[in-house]
């Protein structure tokens, strides 16, 4: 991972029933990926979870949606080839074999507070992907993006009793948010 944010992690959140969330989103990885000088880096969406739980499959509805969308950016992680808990640590070494230089944007599926689902959060911070159903999984990300999908708890169903409406609504914003910043970034 790149150290290119020495200072102290912030998280942001933005709500999906706001019409311009996609567009508060976008503006504001836009700002992230100027600070960091995106245009030393080749981009990379790493986006992590898995299609056979309805709350899992946020990273790669994600990914789906932006496949083929601009070839300067990466994307790893889609509908037809997940990067989950077995082959997350595979995918990374891949990455950084294969990659110069990549500056990863990591998005997946949390666990939160009642109040905080239907959120996305946006943070200058790697993500700890699994840690939500207690997995140990390399933190990932010089960039993290995050669906809240559920509530957190002990409760291991939680990811299969997931409201498909409500990851779908995440997915999309994510992705157009995606949109938006690729191509501000790709005018300038």
């Amino acid at each position: 991972m790149n150290s290119i944010f020495a200072r102290k992690c912030d998280t942001e959140y933005f709500d999906i029933i706001d019409n311009m969330s996609q567009v508060s989103l976008g503006k504001k990885l836009v700002n992230y990926l100027m600070d960091a000088g995106i245009s030393g880096y080749t981009p990379v969406i790493l986006c992590i979870g898995t299609d056979r739980a309805t709350g899992d499959c946020l990273g790669p509805l994600v990914g789906s949606k932006l496949q083929g969308y601009n070839s300067r950016y990466k994307v790893v992680g889609d509908l037809k080839a997940p990067v989950h808990a077995l082959n997350l640590r595979q995918t990374l070494d891949l990455i950084y074999s294969k990659v110069a230089n990549p500056f990863i944007i990591a998005i997946d599926a949390s666990l939160g507070h009642p109040k905080h689902i239907g959120r996305i959060t946006l943070s200058n911070c790697p993500i700890a992907p699994g840690k939500g159903v207690k997995k140990k999984l390399p933190a990932v990300g010089d960039v993290s993006i995050t669906g809240v999908v559920n509530i957190a708890g002990q409760n291991p169903t939680l990811l299969q009793n997931t409201r498909l409406y409500v990851v779908m609504q995440l997915a999309e914003c994510i992705a157009e948010a995606l949109k938006f910043s690729i191509d501000y970034l790709e005018d300038i």
